[in-house]
């Protein structure tokens, strides 16, 4: 087992790697040695063009954005009806509408493999929801959204496996994160998934075939998600540059070996009767920078 050293953040007492990045850098890495480590690749240039700020945040100063320099991730997109779903979200927060009655859940396992806070997995499952303010109808807000890459949505949970992850995510962003096993495998040919309920009994698990992937110059084809929740009872939007540049997608993907158990992720799907899976995303190689929570003013 590697050594760790204890940090302290937001009042809290964490352990994280000797040696790591969290450990040598503290949220303000050097890029230019960031671009030799061999497990990141020289092509750093998206993060040359997000300087690093130090902002105030509700437990003090603190580097922003935080980077992930490699990630991989598959989301599932699936239709659910709108009753449900409405049912899941505060007002004035609405469902996106593909189809009449109907709305979309996205479920997605992430892997980080290196960044600022040092390696850990993720599981999010979201309603993708209308952007905040605007009044055109549903379906133009989706064509929108795909067009320009761009989505809004609001998260139901966020499980992680390090601590370090879970108090910052639920410190800085009041985020539905707790702490559980997450396992998240991408070979040649096939990826495997799984995140653990209580008691460590299995709450989903996830396999399916690896399609053909297309390398992506980098920043040809960026991508921006707007988780909107309340922090201190505003409203609030936090927002996540992705550089994808290994990928796949395919529409109404086959062969998706998706159990659910007994943990709160599958009681979620259930509640929310999740059904047909429209649209299956996969990268295997991507960089992403997660911003600090801005305000909505025009919801508060």
């Amino acid at each position: 087992m590697s050594s760790t050293i204890q940090i302290e953040f937001g009042g809290h007492k964490i352990d994280v790697p000797k040696g790591g990045y969290y450990d040598r850098y503290r949220m303000n890495p050097i890029l230019d040695e960031v671009a030799r480590d061999p497990s990141v690749g020289p092509d750093i240039e998206f993060f040359r063009k997000i300087p690093k700020r130090l902002v105030n945040s509700r437990v003090g100063e603190t580097f922003a954005p935080n980077f992930y320099y490699r990630t991989r991730s598959i989301q599932l997109v699936f239709l659910a009806p709108l009753g449900p779903l409405k049912s899941k979200l505060p007002s004035p927060l609405e469902p996106i509408s593909p189809f009449p009655g109907y709305g979309l859940v996205a479920l997605t396992f992430y892997s980080y493999l290196v960044c600022d806070n040092d390696p850990y997995n993720e599981v999010s499952l979201a309603i993708i929801v209308r952007q905040p303010g605007r009044n055109s109808y549903s379906m133009t807000q989706l064509l929108t959204s795909i067009w320009n890459r761009t989505f809004y949505g609001y998260v139901l949970a966020l499980p992680v496996d390090t601590e370090i992850a879970r108090v910052r995510g639920v410190t800085l962003y009041q985020l539905p994160k707790w702490l559980t096993k997450i396992n998240f495998e991408m070979d040649d040919h096939q990826i495997k998934a799984g995140i653990s309920g209580t008691g460590g009994s299995m709450d989903l698990t996830l396999e399916v075939p690896l399609p053909t992937l297309k390398t992506i110059p980098s920043q040809s084809s960026i991508g921006i998600n707007n988780a909107i929740n309340k922090i201190d009872g505003k409203w609030h939007q936090v927002t996540v540059q992705m550089n994808p540049l290994l990928a796949a997608q395919c529409l109404l993907p086959r062969n998706v070996g998706l159990t659910r158990g007994e943990g709160p992720l599958s009681k979620l799907l259930n509640e929310l009767q999740v059904s047909t899976i429209l649209r299956m995303d996969i990268l295997k190689d991507a960089q992403m920078a997660l911003n600090m929570p801005t305000k909505l003013e025009n919801l508060q």
